[in-house]
């Protein structure tokens, strides 16, 4: 005896319904989901660091009005569709700069703007790994992004400080 012929609309129609509609959910729910886009970032090169594996589980699910996506690298998060900011953990730890150094809610970060495109790539420092963002601050507020990262950043244990903070915010 087979499950549909216990469960056929003539014996039971509400349990026939349920049955064909879990039927079709299922068939239609890996089209659904395969419209939300896939965020192509490159993995960092210690992206394996397992203290980037502890920031990232607590990474928040908005950043502004920007959902967070799926990406195709480890240790990776992006947010918004197309993409307002993007994440890598395990990047080069920054040296001695030049570049201002901004602290957000006791997270010190690098801040390096492209003089041609004007986007911004911030990176953390005196953490090992570093953590690497990259936003457009006409797109989306750095004070906003900075904020909403500190949490998860600060699962990175600071070793060292910015010498000069140009700028520091308790948001």
């Amino acid at each position: 005896m087979s499950v549909t012929a216990r469960l056929s609309p003539k014996l039971n129609p509400k349990a026939g319904q349920l049955v064909r509609g879990a039927i079709v959910g299922a068939l239609f729910l890996p089209l659904l989901t395969a419209c939300s886009s896939v965020a192509a970032v490159d993995a960092a090169p210690d992206a394996s660091n397992p203290l980037c594996a502890d920031m990232m589980v607590v990474l928040p699910d908005v950043i502004g009005d920007a959902d967070r996506r799926t990406t195709t690298s480890q240790s990776t998060s992006a947010w918004g569709d197309p993409s307002k900011v993007v994440l890598r953990c395990g990047v080069q730890v920054p040296t001695p700069t030049s570049d201002p150094c901004v602290s957000v809610n006791d997270v010190d970060w690098v801040a390096h703007e492209d003089d041609k495109t004007g986007i911004w790539t911030l990176t953390t420092y005196g953490r090992t790994p570093a953590t690497e963002v990259v936003l457009d601050p006409n797109v989306i507020p750095s004070s906003t992004v900075l904020a909403s990262l500190a949490d998860a950043a600060a699962k990175i244990p600071a070793q060292k400080a910015c010498v000069s903070v140009d700028k520091s915010e308790q948001l």
